[in-house]
């Protein structure tokens, strides 16, 4: 007797021995996420909860740039703000620099070896640590964890007060910058510099995760009041407002930097033959450069008697001109045409989300390419670069995801926003077509983690996990919700999140609620897996005036089923279907994505025009579906 069942069974078509597909309509919740949820830091609206909290810190720094031994020399007084319900019996200390120094752990090798961030004063809360004890173990370590003999309040306020000396990378000639480094002792791009105060946040606490080389950043809002000791004759470009040009610029430049804002034309602040002590800058040995930025969440600089300095303006909707500098090397010529493409990112990225809310914007050049700090971006002078870099402006720079864990939540999205800045400077619809199928391509790889994964363990695909992925999510929700509605929802989502710290589970909340329906299927399938739908054309069969056509989606995500309908050239008019729309001579129909719940892998769906006969019938015409073979989705073959 089971012999002949398995018999019946092998003589069953492949579709009949399949189970059902379990498809989820709900996404994890983490416990972390859950516990702010009943404490009303969060909501499951995707807005902020009515006792949403974070921590704040504000830096007084002052610097000394040793520009022949190529180090800084710092110290700084941090006040902490805690306004959570939690005393803070520790703080946790980011030392970035030391991912270069050879003891700490790290995930890229990075491309020069230096003695990292030594600490030779350290101060917590009132009481001065041991720092000859300590330093051993902060060496090993991009994280150092100091227990507070006085602990901050809740609700209240504590500082610590830091001196340390940081080794610069030099980064070789043809290897690209490490976020920042220098180029031999001429050209300086300082980033994660100081010893900088860790997140603490509702959802895990103290921010412990290392810095490894791939990840980027998860940093507190804050106010910088940074002075800079500088040789003379440096021109320097930094995060915030530069407080004091008459104490370090000749009259002549300052008289030029009063008039940028007057023009959209790049004017020269300091040209090739002005630089030097007593021409770009005044003269003398030394000169102090104050800056001061508000609301930011990070601070970074580059300085060099070579740059040459531009200036042009980009006018905000909504809060008129403000200044854009950019500082270069002479012989990056191709800079001189870069003011007009950073006016044109500022101000699209200002319409599409909301308005760029900083002073001044600045793009620098040195040994590192392409990284983002706030009002700032060390880039070079392309388009792709330039509006990629300011694009992060909005994502972290205002709305301040943990990159450490979800690079896609600023990486990706701006990746998608891109093309629409793209297009929109070149004059030419933005096009969205193609990229969620693409995603089928690498579906099921064992190399590719979930992009709810710590990015700092992404693995080799962890770039197109990061920057990839989230451009071909958003294609596919504007196949179905439209494009527009996507820019719209996410807009009111960055508004609800501009200066704070919003988690995965709160932008797709957030978009539930603005797209007004309950998308969780599908962001279980894009985030929590790496699925495709991998749809096809089964058959094709005339019945009548009839047409059934049988679909198939082999893979696990979900989709709605488009179809688009050629017709022969002769016969009757064709009478539309009640969920199709005639675009030219083809009629795309439509089947919302509901019609799979069921767990069936194939239907068979009937066109009715009427009459009219049918030529080719496509699936997913505009290709936003994640398919790994699209040879299948044409009848005929």
């Amino acid at each position: 007797m089971r012999a002949t069942l398995l018999l019946l069974t092998l003589a069953l078509p492949l579709a009949a021995q399949e189970p059902p597909r379990a498809i989820r309509r709900t996404v994890p919740i983490t416990r972390s996420f859950e516990a702010a949820l009943k404490t009303g830091a969060r909501d499951s609206t995707g807005r902020p909860g009515p006792r949403y909290w974070q921590l704040g810190a504000d830096y007084k720094i002052d610097a000394r740039l040793d520009a022949q031994a190529g180090r800084i020399i710092g110290r700084a007084r941090i006040t902490i703000h805690n306004p959570s319900d939690t005393a803070l019996r520790q703080v946790v200390l980011r030392l970035y620099q030391n991912r270069f120094n050879g003891w700490s752990p790290r995930g890229r090798v990075p491309p020069s070896i230096t003695t990292g961030i030594t600490i030779y004063r350290l101060n917590t809360n009132g009481v001065e640590q041991d720092v000859k004890a300590q330093a051993p173990q902060w060496a090993t370590s991009t994280v150092a964890m100091l227990a507070l003999a006085n602990p901050i309040a809740a609700g209240g306020s504590g500082t610590v007060e830091v001196e340390w000396v940081g080794d610069i990378p030099d980064i070789p000639f043809g290897r690209g910058g490490a976020r920042g480094g220098r180029r031999g002792l001429k050209v300086f791009q300082l980033a994660q510099w100081y010893p900088q105060v860790a997140v603490f946040d509702d959802l895990r606490g103290w921010d412990r995760e290392p810095h490894l080389g791939a990840s980027e950043f998860y940093n507190n809002f804050g106010r910088f009041e940074v002075n800079l000791d500088l040789p003379a004759g440096f021109l320097v470009g930094a995060t915030g407002t530069l407080l004091n040009p008459e104490e370090v610029l000749t009259p002549a430049v300052q008289e030029r930097l009063a008039r940028v804002l007057e023009s959209d034309s790049q004017q020269v602040i300091v040209g090739e033959s002005e630089r030097g002590p007593s021409k770009g800058t005044r003269g003398g040995n030394r000169l102090v450069w104050r800056f001061v930025a508000d609301t930011v969440n990070d601070f970074a600089w580059a300085a060099s008697p070579d740059f040459v300095w531009d200036a042009t303006r980009a006018t905000i909707p909504g809060r008129g001109a403000i200044p854009v500098h950019l500082l270069y090397l002479p012989e990056n010529s191709r800079y001189r045409q870069t003011g007009a493409m950073a006016r044109h990112a500022l101000e699209f990225y200002s319409r599409l989300w909301f308005p760029y809310a900083f002073p001044q914007f600045t793009q620098v050049d040195g040994p590192e390419n392409g990284m983002e700090y706030p009002m700032l971006t060390m880039s070079g002078p392309g388009f792709g670069v330039t509006d990629h870099e300011i694009g992060h402006q909005w994502w972290p720079m205002m709305v301040s995801n943990n990159e450490t864990w979800y690079g896609w939540m600023d990486e990706g999205f701006n990746e998608y926003m891109n093309v629409l800045s793209d297009a929109a400077f070149r004059g030419k619809p933005a096009v969205l077509d193609s990229l969620g199928g693409s995603a089928g391509q690498q579906a099921g790889v064992e190399a590719q983690a979930p992009m709810m994964w710590n990015n700092n363990y992404g693995g080799p695909l962890t770039g197109y996990v990061t920057y990839s992925k989230a451009p071909m999510m958003l294609s596919m929700l504007g196949a179905i919700v439209g494009d527009s509605a996507v820019v719209r929802a996410m807009r009111s989502y960055a508004a609800d999140w501009r200066f704070r710290h919003p988690s995965p589970w709160d932008f797709m909340f957030a978009m539930n609620r603005e797209l007004g329906q309950n998308l969780d299927w599908f962001w279980y399938a894009w985030l929590f897996t790496t699925e495709s739908v991998d749809g096809g054309i089964d058959r094709v069969v005339e019945r009548g005036r009839a047409w059934e056509v049988t679909v198939r989606q082999r893979g696990e995500m979900p989709a709605p089923t488009v179809l688009a309908v050629r017709f022969v050239p002769e016969g009757p008019a064709p009478r539309l279907m009640k969920n199709a729309v005639l675009q030219g001579d083809v009629a795309i129909v439509t089947w919302p994505v509901e019609t799979w719940f069921d767990g069936r892998r194939s239907r068979t769906v009937t066109l009715d025009f009427g009459g009219r006969r049918i030529a080719s019938v496509t699936l997913d015409p505009a290709a936003r579906f994640p398919d790994r073979d699209r040879a299948d989705n044409r009848w005929p073959r």
